[in-house]
């Protein structure tokens, strides 16, 4: 079910779906979505350089027990450097992982990985030029694994890692802005199913 289809921003309470963080705007978009609007330079990052470090953007999220596949549908208006939309698992602040669709320093829009265990690391992947893709990450145990998708049928593995965190997450949406005054990113779906995924590797 997409927890974001037909919902206010005023109801994503009654859906489970708290924000850590407010965005400066939260508005509903014909396509069903959320058009999130957040301040200025914010974003999630424990820089191992100690130069940029932030825990700061909007993330809307809900708590997920056990195994489950999370999937999320965005579209970031690339503004500035590191914007970017992104499905977020997080227990506190030095243990979260990130699957971002971001405007990078290459220049150019990509797949972009964070794992943090205490210290972030940092990984681009694929460019891509398409406005809007989908991102999956799903949990089997303490293991963990990132994938995107232009067509949601066929998905193609990011990273697979562990990260040592409680049974119960927070699961949801970010959109950060490191940089400049704002970034705009549309989340056209969020959807989270509670099984272990068959095939880690494969995201399906």
């Amino acid at each position: 079910m997409n927890l974001l289809h037909m919902v206010s921003s005023n109801e994503l309470e009654a859906r489970g779906l708290i924000w850590q963080n407010e965005p400066a705007q939260c508005l509903v978009i014909p396509e069903g979505g959320l058009r999130v609007v957040t301040p200025a330079q914010t974003d999630y990052f424990q820089d191992p350089l100690g130069s940029h470090t932030k825990d700061s953007a909007p993330f809307l999220w809900m708590a997920v027990q056990g195994d489950f596949v999370a999937q999320a549908y965005v579209r970031p208006h690339f503004a500035h450097t590191w914007d970017a939309g992104a499905l977020m698992v997080r227990y506190d602040q030095q243990h979260w992982a990130k699957l971002c669709y971001e405007s990078t320093d290459l220049p150019s829009t990509a797949i972009v990985s964070v794992v943090t265990h205490g210290v972030s690391d940092d990984a681009n992947g694929v460019d891509l030029t398409v406005p809007d893709v989908w991102l999956q990450i799903a949990r089997v145990g303490n293991v963990f694994a990132m994938h995107y998708s232009l067509d949601r049928k066929q998905w193609r593995m990011v990273r697979l890692f562990a990260l040592p965190v409680p049974h119960t997450l927070k699961v949801g949406l970010v959109a950060q802005c490191p940089v400049g005054p704002a970034a705009t990113v549309d989340f056209l779906h969020f959807s989270i199913e509670h099984r272990a995924i068959k095939h880690l590797r494969a995201g399906v």
